[in-house]
């Protein structure tokens, strides 16, 4: 379909609400956010309006630098697994009954209706000594004793891959059930086994669905604040708990403005640089 250009005002006019919507929502508090991340902090929690490059300097040191390294790492790993694991469940899922879909469906959607803090508190006592997952092993013998599973890394990826995973299943599901149904049984005719078929055919046409699914989880977990914080050591803490720790904890609001005015940078490069590749693509086509 060709889209015609807008000639007239009155044509502009659906796009004036979300115009209002992107400018007070996002361009001005983001804006606010650059101008206090050049402000000069002064003793007792005070700053004043200037234009320096110390906050920015000093994110830029090794210990920040390495802080920003293991979100991205954190946020990378969450999103490959919330994919690896959500592209064959949601094709599962769409061969079953309409009723069986519509089941799985509400209960993903019971997830997501539970807060961080819930789903942060949860994962800490299944993750403990006394109340955890280990004690069930244990009494089957597949442990000698109950032992605390947190905090730590692997505890702090588990969470953080069950809060995802339901919004990398949704994303999915469109995608899958449009999906023509036929192409995995040509295959399978040609002599293709399932899993052959499933990785040869089914993947590569999911192929831009699962690289914005990628990105939109990848955007997500490195936001995440809470789950480093309950189920990690300081050392397993993202860029997202140190900006809140500086600006409250250190009352240091221009260098915690630094360090989001970075986070959303990276952001909006990933997102833009996923846009232009998709681009190039489609006009190859």
């Amino acid at each position: 379909m060709k889209h015609e250009p807008p000639r007239t005002v009155a044509d502009c006019a659906p796009l004036v609400f979300p115009a209002i919507m992107l400018i007070v929502f996002f361009v001005v508090p983001f804006s606010t956010m650059i101008a206090v991340s050049f402000f000069q902090r002064q003793q007792g929690g005070f700053y004043t309006p200037d234009f320096v490059f110390d906050n920015y300097a000093r994110f830029v040191s090794a210990f920040f630098a390495g802080v920003l390294g293991f979100s991205l790492m954190l946020a990378v790993t969450v999103a490959i697994a919330c994919v690896v694991i959500a592209v064959p469940f949601t094709y599962l899922l769409t061969q079953t009954s309409r009723r069986v879909q519509v089941v799985w469906l509400v209960c993903l959607l019971s997830v997501l209706s539970l807060s961080e803090v819930i789903t942060g508190f949860a994962w800490s006592i299944l993750f403990s000594r006394t109340a955890g997952i280990t004690n069930l092993l244990a009494a089957a013998g597949l442990m000698a004793e109950p032992r605390a599973l947190l905090p730590g890394f692997g505890a702090v990826l588990t969470a953080m891959v069950y809060q995802a995973l339901p919004y990398t299943i949704l994303v999915l599901y469109p995608a899958l059930v449009r999906l023509d149904p036929t192409l995995l049984e040509a295959a399978r005719t040609l002599g293709a086994s399932p899993a052959r078929g499933f990785l040869g055919i089914i993947v590569p046409a999911l192929r831009n669905t699962i690289v914005a699914t990628l990105v939109m989880v990848f955007v997500f977990a490195l936001g995440c604040y809470l789950l480093p914080q309950i189920l990690g050591r300081p050392q397993h803490w993202t860029l997202s708990v140190l900006i809140t720790d500086q600006a409250i904890y250190q009352s240091n609001m221009p260098f915690a403005a630094a360090m989001a005015v970075f986070l959303v940078l990276i952001s909006l490069a990933l997102v833009g640089l996923t846009l232009l590749i998709g681009g190039r693509k489609e006009a190859t086509i």
